[in-house]
């Protein structure tokens, strides 16, 4: 538990209630705008940290996934598994940033589709964990997809402050990436067009990791 939330935790109390009473967002208090993106943040990053280092370690210490593959077990089933533990651990540090973050006095929208878009990003980033996990030939570089993904993804995907602060081009960018539309559907889950096309790109992203954590298990040789 204390793994899971410190990182979170201390970013909701240094920046909620230290910074967070000298910064102004329009219409809402700065704590209702960063605890959306700590939940995101919390749930991306133990989602996909658990099933990464757990299949690296798995293929090249351990030699349990060897097993898994030699199983009678289908590619799907493996994939599904792993998918659902991450999904899991995801869930449950994010759902306690989240009653931390009630306790504290946020006043967050809660609807099917906060927890819709919550249990998508868990399960996206627990599938790209299953592929970091597959093609990573050590632990050095599960590190690597983290230092140069994971990291930028959580600091400049809406997480701590609105992406209009950003250039246009680097903008554009950004949004194409997934953290960016689950932050948008934290903060904002009401069924309108935007919210709707964010949540079709989880979706699309979901299923192309998917499909090709699968194609990965299926090919495994080693």
């Amino acid at each position: 538990m204390a793994s899971a939330i410190f990182t979170p935790l201390l970013y909701l109390l240094a920046f909620g209630l230290g910074l967070g009473k000298r910064v102004t967002m329009p219409g809402i208090s700065y704590l209702d705008y960063l605890l959306p993106g700590l939940i995101a943040m919390s749930s991306l990053t133990n989602a996909y940290t658990w099933v990464a280092n757990g299949l690296t370690m798995g293929r090249h210490y351990y030699r349990t996934f060897q097993v898994y593959v030699q199983a009678p077990i289908r590619a799907v089933d493996i994939v599904l598994g792993e998918v659902m533990a991450g999904i899991m651990r995801g869930l449950f540090s994010a759902v306690i940033i989240l009653v931390l973050g009630l306790l504290l006095g946020s006043r967050l929208q809660l609807n099917p589709l906060f927890f819709l878009a919550l249990l998508l990003n868990c399960a996206l980033f627990a599938t790209f964990g299953v592929i970091v996990g597959l093609v990573s030939k050590s632990e050095h570089d599960t590190l690597t997809f983290n230092n140069f993904f994971i990291v930028p993804m959580v600091f400049f995907c809406g997480t701590f402050f609105p992406l209009d602060q950003i250039p246009w081009g680097v903008r554009m960018l950004i949004r194409s990436l997934p953290l960016t539309h689950t932050n948008h559907l934290l903060r904002y889950p009401a069924m309108n067009l935007e919210s709707m096309v964010s949540l079709m790109i989880l979706v699309g992203y979901f299923s192309l990791c998917l499909i090709w954590g699968i194609v990965l298990v299926r090919r495994y040789n080693e």
